[in-house]
């Protein structure tokens, strides 16, 4: 398995894939493919099993049952740890290195895959990407703000070039303009670096932005699979219709502001 997106095929491939705990079905029986270069948005309230999913495909959680491929390859055969190298992820709370400059939290992973040389030319890189002044890089994450402290997490997951990114509610606990900043920035880069992005999200109208396929998810099972524009008509089953009713205006007011960007 390399980090960049296989030629031909699904870049995930979800076979039958189940996780229970107890009498909970987490995620139960689903099958599913995520085509490469696609923006997939996992919704749903809370406990519908979205996290569990996004989990299985980095191997923070097993399958009990099922198999699971990226790059035709399942990943039952690759090394968790090898795995989550090749796989960028972003998560809701960064989990930065308090005790690390700015700089070492972004190459820490460059620094496990033994990718040392060019590491500093990298980080200033990423932090251009990231739209992040050079100066960051001395600092240590207490003297950033939450936004900034989310970019970094960005920069960090893009290190070794991942071809997959994978995002647990990485804008949830930004305030409101900074989110939506940060989610147009996010969009922008999937975009430009051809990525295949995955993001749970609690906020449709972030999923409906953002993404170009979107999952709703109840009691571990995908209940609609639609784009936004189908989710938006209001064809697509009670469970998605309920999600999508309140954030219609919101999900329309950002998508106005991206096509203005």
């Amino acid at each position: 398995m390399n980090s960049t997106l296989p030629a031909s095929g699904p870049a995930i491939s979800l076979q039958n894939v189940s996780r229970h705990y107890g009498s909970i079905k987490a995620v139960d029986n689903i099958s599913l493919e995520i085509e490469a270069g696609s923006f997939v948005a996992l919704v749903g309230l809370s406990g519908s099993g979205k996290s569990t999913l996004l989990k299985m495909i980095n191997r923070l959680v097993d399958p009990a049952a099922g198999q699971l491929l990226i790059d035709n390859s399942n990943i039952e055969d690759t090394d968790p740890h090898i795995l989550r190298r090749q796989i960028g992820y972003v998560f809701q709370n960064i989990g930065l290195f308090p005790h690390m400059t700015i700089a070492r939290n972004i190459a820490i992973g460059l620094e496990l895959a033994g990718a040392n040389s060019g590491k500093d030319d990298r980080v200033a890189e990423l932090l251009d990407l990231v739209t992040l002044p050079p100066e960051m890089a001395t600092r240590m994450p207490h003297q950033l703000s939450g936004g900034q402290q989310q970019r970094v997490g960005v920069a960090r997951a893009l290190a070794t070039r991942p071809g997959l990114m994978l995002m647990d509610e990485p804008f949830g606990a930004l305030d409101p303009v900074t989110r939506d900043s940060l989610a147009g920035q996010y969009k922008t880069l999937h975009e430009t670096l051809g990525l295949t992005s995955v993001i749970v999200t609690h906020d449709m109208a972030e999923a409906l932005y953002l993404a170009d396929r979107i999952l709703v998810m109840e009691s571990g099972q995908i209940k609609a699979d639609a784009t936004p524009a189908q989710l938006l008509s209001g064809d697509v089953g009670e469970e998605a219709e309920a999600l999508v009713a309140i954030p219609r205006a919101q999900a329309a007011h950002l998508i106005a502001l991206g096509k203005g960007s």
